[in-house]
């Protein structure tokens, strides 16, 4: 993992190379690198999709994945943080820690995920690594070490020496970074009389590194191979190993999906435990090919066992983050229990949830849900087909890509046979655009792209619409009651009727419509937490004529609730009041002293809010923070304020609530916020 041209893939060549995986290393500007295999990435120099390569190291098999350090391609970074062992998060020598960086240390901290830092391109001229190694301990976690010294930094000639027991001041410092969470070894570092062996501080040092307390830093360069043999043995001695066995329970989880040649769906899994077979049944698909990765290539085979990442063919219904199995959380359990080999073979089911549509998020632009780690993409935009002819075929390329990539979260308009997707840059919308041309042969064009914002309840609402009263034109009664709830919390449903006071697929039809209503607030937003009551309810038994043929227009039936519980849902928002949020984004600026002045004009401009400033030398440090939807703006200006010399990081911080005119979204639903239009529009659908 890195931020965007620090070296990763060029690492991951040199790294095959070392392992004998590849005779010749690949050069990302020639394009012939092993992992960037897509046209575009080869064309633009940059990783956009997520790829796995696995090699061995002196008999322990190493399963890489190299991620995109581009911002805008982040969620392919969150799709594999549950299936890994360890990181080797890749840090500039000339560019040192950037934004990226800093937005990938948080969270493998967060996650305790056990990470090496490599300092890349010391045979840069620029390089610096004592500067560097002091932003790693400042910006990134305090608790480093480094693992050798880097001689004639800053040129070819540029080599890496790693440390040893006879290293005096390498063993005083391991020592000390090690006692903070390890008493003997502070006993011992405080006691002059006594000493630790440097074996045992070797030991110490994979137990720290393996529980992500201490993070290992390896210097070198990818280009010319220096510290690259120094890295493999830190990554086979510092980073832990897969713990499950082949004959133990199946567990395995899916963090990929893409389509083949002939458009079928392929899945890539990481199995923990187990072993999974060809012709083995997962839910409702069977599996019919397997290809497990192998010496730099991925090798058609019957099984996929612990410890191996392979790719699966069959599996119509899966997606990313679906279990095969076991989750991963539930395998101790399990082991604990001493569950028997045959657990998960067979029939094998996925978790149940909530349904969601084709490339929906797990969780809302709220953020908190299960396995989302980064912040939310906050832009959107409206894909045209340049023929009109092609809607159908867009739709269906986007499914696809919502396969791929679930956050891009299509949003459909069917009224005005429209479809969105959510964005995290400019980048990326050029990638879709040039994917659907090149792998779909269609053209497409964008609208404005414009900032997602969120609802948020303001008050507690509640609404009641009674069968046969009124103008209630749906044989079901509904009554429900609106609450805020914490950010980060979702959406809870919850009954204060009698369970049994209906058939269960009505109280199910019920809590799947406010889900799906939910994403659409007041003023068209998704309102991503609230805790919402069905208080009332009722319904028409089922009858028949005197020849006992169903009377739908006598029964009540699932479609009445779903199409009443809109209505109501809308009019409890309307007596709760809603406002809207817009993300905001937190930015250190460093910038000339001089030009301060007038940097902070243009902030003012963009609304954006400076929190603290610090003069060091001749340079200004600006924090704050500033509305998404202005951050391209200042991007743009900067270079103009700074005489070129300014730098921004910038990254997703919270949302906040808007100031001046509240900003609309336009609906894509059947309008339950103007009843006759509703009415009209749903009896027309039936």
């Amino acid at each position: 993992m890195a931020h965007v041209d620090a070296g990763k893939t060029s690492l991951t060549e040199r790294l095959l190379h070392a392992a004998g995986v590849i005779d010749e290393v690949g050069s990302v500007d020639d394009g012939n690198t092993q992992t960037d295999s897509l046209a575009l990435e080869r064309q633009r120099g940059i990783t956009i999709k997520s790829a796995v390569v696995s090699f061995e190291v002196d008999g322990v098999t190493v399963n890489l994945i190299d991620t995109p350090g581009h911002p805008d391609f982040i969620a392919e970074v969150e799709r594999v943080l549950n299936v890994l062992d360890g990181a080797v998060l890749v840090v500039s020598a000339v560019e040192g820690v950037q934004a990226q960086t800093r937005v990938l240390m948080r969270t493998l901290r967060r996650l305790r995920i056990p990470t090496l830092v490599f300092v890349n391109k010391t045979d840069r001229g620029g390089a610096q690594d004592e500067r560097v190694l002091e932003a790693i301990s400042e910006k990134l976690t305090p608790f480093v070490i480094a693992m050798g010294s880097v001689c004639d930094v800053g040129t070819r000639d540029s080599d890496f020496r790693p440390y040893g027991a006879a290293d005096v001041a390498f063993t005083a410092r391991l020592a000390e970074v090690l006692a903070e969470r390890n008493d003997a070894i502070l006993a011992a570092f405080v006691d002059d009389e006594t000493t630790v062996s440097y074996g045992v501080l070797r030991r110490e040092l994979a137990a720290q590194t393996g529980r992500a307390l201490v993070h290992p830093v390896f210097f070198g360069s990818a280009m010319t191979g220096a510290g690259v043999d120094a890295l493999i043995s830190g990554i086979r001695e510092l980073l832990p190993a897969i713990e499950g066995a082949a004959d133990g329970p199946l567990s395995g989880t899916v963090f990929k999906v893409e389509r083949g040649s002939a458009g079928e769906k392929i899945a890539y899994v990481r199995m923990f435990s187990g072993t999974l077979a060809v012709r083995e049944q997962i839910g409702a698909g069977k599996v019919t090919s397997i290809s497990v990765f192998e010496h730099g290539s991925a090798v058609q085979r019957g099984t996929v066992v612990a410890g191996q990442i392979g790719k699966l063919w069959g599996l119509t219904d899966i997606r990313i983050g679906d279990p095969i199995g076991a989750p991963r959380e539930t395998l101790n359990t399990l082991r604990e229990e001493g569950v028997p080999r045959g657990f998960g073979s067979g029939e094998v089911g996925f978790q149940e949830g909530a349904a969601r549509e084709v490339g929906s998020p797990r969780s809302g632009p709220g953020g908190g849900g299960e396995g989302c780690y980064f912040a939310p993409p906050t832009l959107e935009t409206v894909v045209v087909p340049r023929r009109p002819r092609d809607r159908a075929a867009l739709h269906l390329a986007l499914s696809y890509l919502a396969e791929q990539d679930p956050l891009i979260n299509l949003r459909q308009d069917e009224i005005r046979r429209e479809v969105a997707v959510s964005l995290y840059g400019e980048v990326q919308k050029e990638v879709i655009q040039a994917t659907l041309a090149d792998d779909f042969r269609v053209d497409v064009t964008f609208r404005e792209t414009t900032t997602i914002c969120v609802e948020r309840l303001v008050g507690t609402g509640a609404a009641v619409e009674v069968m046969h009263r009124g103008d209630n034109p749906f044989l079901a009664t509904v009554g429900l009651r609106v609450e805020p709830a914490p950010v980060g919390a979702g959406v809870e449903f919850g009954l204060e009727v009698e369970p049994g006071s209906m058939p269960p697929t009505f109280f199910k039809a019920v809590e799947d419509t406010v889900r799906v209503t939910l994403r659409q607030g007041i003023h068209g937003w998704e309102i991503p937490d609230c805790r919402v009551t069905m208080t009332h309810s009722g319904y028409a038994a089922r009858q028949s004529h005197a020849h006992a043929v169903f009377d739908k227009s006598m029964s009540s039936t699932a479609g009445d609730f779903r199409d009443l519980t809109p209505l109501v849902l809308m009019d409890a928002l309307r007596q709760a009041r809603t406002r809207v949020d817009e993300p905001m984004h937190r930015f250190t600026m460093e910038l000339p002293a001089d030009t301060f002045g007038q940097v902070v004009a243009a902030l003012a401009r963009l609304r954006a809010v400076p929190q603290s400033s610090e003069i060091r030398g001749s340079t200004c440090v600006l924090e704050g923070e500033i509305p998404a939807a202005m951050v391209h703006g200042l991007q743009r200006q900067l270079p103009a304020l700074t005489r070129g010399e300014g730098e921004l990081e910038c990254a997703f911080d919270h949302y906040r609530p808007v100031t001046g005119a509240v900003p609309s979204r336009r609906r894509t639903d059947c309008n339950p916020l103007n009843r006759k239009e509703y009415l009209l529009r749903v009896k027309r659908r039936v």
